[in-house]
């Protein structure tokens, strides 16, 4: 039975709603733009020499490779340990940062707040400081690294803890099981797979942030690409740039198959 059209709904006109919204948020990105003395003209002004600069990217030099294979390798080794380290400390953490398998308040307070600091702080100022205290190379790499991970694992794995099905937990609590032998038992294998997939996520963002806080003394291909950045070797940065985007893609495709494998 079809409904007559004088009982139909009227069609709600969002149309003014729409535009309003569009000016407001027009006008906070100019405000922005004017406050950050954001300038398009000098897209224009410096074309000639962003122009040759491009050339120089679109032809990388192939024989530099030899020289960026024991930076690409440090870079790995970095990306490698930061992670295995990381989700160690991570698991544990994790079980106390969650609600569901930490039942002392007072001590998943002070796990969350030490957790949202530490998440609070960017990788390449963890990496700057430890440049500073340690010295530059792979070792502060390694430990900011570190430190940005677990603030990134500890939240997604927690989370995770707190949406799993505690239907184990309870049974294994009421049977007279600790705390730790429940959550063991019970949670440990809940949030397995989804620590699992985090622990691959993070290895893939160690290998791009490597990249990166290189450029302040940390060690991998960061350094290189400052180095020949400083001397405006854009043909070799160039290369450094397509190796990076080779070994992204080729653990995309690694990770991915991981899993679907897990997800079986």
């Amino acid at each position: 039975m079809t409904t007559p059209a004088t009982l139909r709904p009227a069609k709600p006109r969002t149309l003014a709603r729409t535009l309003l919204v569009v000016a407001v948020v027009a006008a906070i990105t100019v405000w922005a733009a004017i406050a950050v003395g954001a300038d398009p003209g000098a897209l224009v002004r410096n074309a000639q020499n962003a122009a040759g600069t491009l050339v120089q990217l679109f032809q990388p030099d192939y024989t530099f490779i030899l020289q960026t294979l024991p930076a690409l390798g440090q870079t790995v080794q970095m990306a490698v340990i930061g992670t295995a380290v990381s989700a160690a400390i991570a698991l544990p953490v994790s079980f106390w940062a969650s609600r569901a398998t930490n039942p002392r308040g007072a001590v998943l307070a002070v796990v969350r707040f030490v957790m949202n600091v530490i998440r609070a702080v960017p990788d390449l100022l963890y990496a700057s400081l430890f440049v500073t205290l340690v010295g530059t190379g792979a070792l502060s790499g390694i430990m900011a690294l570190v430190l940005f991970d677990l603030g990134i694992l500890v939240k997604l794995v927690s989370e995770a803890l707190d949406s799993a099905d505690r239907g184990g937990q309870e049974a294994a609590l009421a049977s007279g099981a600790t705390w730790t032998k429940a959550n063991r038992a019970a949670m440990l294998p809940e949030v397995a797979p989804t620590y699992i997939s985090q622990v691959i996520y993070v290895f893939e963002l160690n290998i791009r942030a490597s990249t990166v806080i290189g450029l302040v003394g940390a060690g991998g291909l960061g350094m290189l690409i400052d180095q020949v950045r400083t001397f405006f070797y854009y043909h070799y940065l160039a290369l450094i740039i397509l190796e990076i985007l080779v070994m992204i893609a080729l653990l995309e495709l690694l990770s991915d198959q991981v899993r679907r494998r897990l997800t079986r």
